[in-house]
C-alpha cells in the first residue's frame, strides 16, 4: 500500500499529539516531518523513534516552518496538517495558501480524532487566546473540589522544549521537580503556582501515557483536571468545559483558532478582568458569546491582585517583567504588573528597550507592539542570561514581577523587587461554587465528598 506523505505544522504540543493519537500507527500515513514555529530553538532536532513507534525507526525530522514550502517539494508531501494554537483566522490561511502554492492539501483535525476518553471525570480549563486567565481557573477550581474531599490532579498542555524522551511523562509535586525536569520559564510560569500549592501537575509528550500516569497517581485521584494551554482545545474528552475570555481584547473570541472551537464547545464561559476592561468591551465579549454558544452558563470575574511589597512600587520608578507568552503571540502590552503599577501610583512605568540585550533585542523586533514592558523570556539559558542582565541594567528604583513563578528563584536581581499575584473572584451568580456543586453529583461524585 502507498502510504501518503504528511506534514505535521506545529509548535511542540498539540503537533506531537496528533501525531501520537492519529499518525502514529496508522499505516495509510507516512509522516515525513513536523515543521515548527512560534517558540524559540525548537526545531533542529528530531521527533526520537521511541515516542514515534515502530513505522519510523528513524524517527520523524523538525525543521522550521519557514521551510515549508521547500519541504513540501523536496518531500513529495501531499497533506499537510496545522497542528499549533493561538493564531489568527487570517495567518492560519496564509499558511494554507503556502501549503496549496505548493500543491498539497491543508488539513485541520479536530475534537473527535484526537481527544482521548479517561476513565476519570474531566473538567476542562480552556480559553479563546493565551493569557486570558486560565491558570487562575484552574487553581480555584482544584481549590473548590479540594474543599469537597476530592483528589484532583492537573494535567497542563505540553511545553516539551528539551528532551523529547526523557519529557515523555514528566510529574510535578515539589518546586525542585521543576530543576529536576530542566523547565524553561514558561514551564515554571505554569506548574510552580499549583505545586507550590500542594497540586500535582503531569505534562510531556505522550498524553495517552501521561493520563494512564493521572489516574492511577500514587496519591490517589477522583478529577482530571485539563490544564490548557495557548488557546487549544482539551486533547481528553471532558465531562465539564470551561472557557476562559478576556475582554482586554474583545471579538478576539470569534477571530482566532481554536479558541472559537473552545468557546463554541464550552459548558461555562468565564469573562475575567472586568474589574480592569471597559463596560462596553465586556458587553461585547458577553454578546459573542451568546452569538455562538447561547446555552453556555456565563460567569464574569474578577482578576484580584495583590503585591508582596506595595511600598516597592508607590511613588517608585519600576520595571515591569510580565508573562512571556502573553507578550508575545497573546499580543498583549499589559499585565498584572502593568495594572499594579498603575493601581498603586507608580511615579513612572520605565522603557525597557533601551536596557534589552541579545535575544531579547530580537523579542522587541519581532513583537513591536510589546512596548516598554518586559516579557519574561527564557526557553534556553541564553534567553535567561540575558533577561537576567536586561533586568539589572535597568535604570529604575524597583523591579515589578508580574509572571506567575519566583522569578528572584532563578535569576539575580540586583535592586529591590516585589511579585504580583492573581487569583480568580467571581462576581456575583452563576459561579464556579454552584457549576462544580453540579459537577459532583451528575459524575457520581457524592460518595466520595459532602456537598459544602
Amino acid at each position: 500500500m502507498n502510504r501518503k506523505n504528511v506534514l505535521i505544522i506545529g509548535a511542540a504540543g498539540r503537533d506531537f499529539h496528533n501525531f501520537n493519537v492519529y499518525y502514529r500507527d496508522n499505516e495509510a500515513y507516512n509522516v515525513v516531518a513536523f515543521t515548527a514555529a512560534q517558540i524559540p530553538d525548537i526545531d533542529g532536532r528530531k521527533y526520537p523513534s521511541e515516542l514515534a513507534g515502530e513505522l519510523y525507526p528513524e524517527g520523524i525530522p523538525i525543521y522550521s516552518q519557514d521551510q515549508l514550502a521547500d519541504l513540501i517539494k523536496e518531500l513529495q508531501v501531499s497533506e499537510c496538517v496545522f497542528a499549533y494554537s493561538d493564531i489568527s483566522y487570517e495567518d492560519v490561511m496564509g499558511v494554507s495558501a503556502i501549503v496549496n502554492a505548493a500543491g498539497a492539501n491543508f488539513t485541520v483535525l479536530g475534537p473527535k480524532s484526537t481527544m482521548l476518553k479517561s476513565n476519570k471525570p474531566v473538567i476542562s480549563v480552556c480559553a479563546v487566546r493565551t493569557g486570558t486567565g486560565k491558570s487562575q481557573t484552574a487553581r480555584k477550581i482544584i481549590e473548590t473540589l479540594l474543599e469537597h474531599d476530592l483528589k484532583v490532579i492537573a494535567v497542563r498542555h505540553p511545553m516539551p522544549y528539551g528532551d523529547l524522551n526523557a519529557q515523555r511523562v514528566q510529574r510535578f509535586a515539589t518546586v525542585e521537580d521543576l530543576k529536576k525536569h530542566n523547565c524553561t520559564i514558561e514551564e515554571m510560569e505554569e506548574y510552580e503556582p499549583h505545586v507550590a500549592r500542594g497540586n500535582i501537575v503531569y505534562a510531556g509528550v505522550d498524553y495517552a501515557d501521561i493520563l494512564t500516569a493521572a489516574e492511577n497517581d500514587p496519591d490517589g485521584c477522583d478529577v482530571i483536571l485539563w490544564d490548557g494551554g495557548n488557546n487549544d482545545f482539551s486533547f481528553y474528552e471532558p465531562d465539564l468545559a470551561v472557557t476562559v475570555l478576556d475582554p482586554h481584547r474583545p471579538g478576539h473570541e470569534l477571530k482566532y483558532y481554536p479558541g472559537e472551537v473552545c468557546l463554541r464547545t464550552t459548558d461555562v464561559a468565564i469573562i475575567n478582568k472586568v474589574d480592569s476592561a471597559s463596560a462596553e468591551a465586556v458587553q461585547i465579549v458577553e454578546n459573542n458569546i451568546k452569538l455562538v454558544n447561547p446555552n453556555s452558563a456565563i460567569i464574569k470575574a474578577e482578576s484580584l491582585i495583590t503585591v508582596d511589597q506595595p511600598e516597592s512600587i508607590i511613588g517608585k520608578r519600576v520595571l515591569v517583567v510580565e508573562d512571556g507568552p502573553t507578550l508575545t503571540h497573546g499580543e498583549m502590552n499589559i499585565g498584572a504588573g502593568i495594572v499594579a503599577a498603575k493601581r498603586l501610583g507608580a511615579k513612572e512605568i520605565i522603557d525597557a528597550r533601551p536596557f534589552a540585550v541579545g535575544t531579547l533585542l530580537d523579542t522587541y523586533e519581532k513583537y513591536q507592539h510589546i512596548g516598554n514592558v518586559l516579557p519574561a523570556m527564557g526557553y534556553g539559558e541564553q534567553q535567561l542570561k540575558d533577561l537576567e542582565e536586561t533586568i539589572n541594567n535597568a535604570d529604575c528604583d524597583a523591579v515589578i514581577i508580574g509572571t506567575p513563578m519566583d522569578l528572584s528563584r532563578i535569576i539575580s536581581i540586583n535592586k529591590p523587587y516585589t511579585r504580583v499575584h492573581y487569583e480568580l473572584d467571581e462576581v456575583g451568580t452563576p459561579n464556579l461554587s454552584g457549576v462544580l456543586k453540579d459537577f459532583i453529583q451528575e459524575n457520581n461524585l457524592i460518595n466520595k465528598t459532602t456537598i459544602k
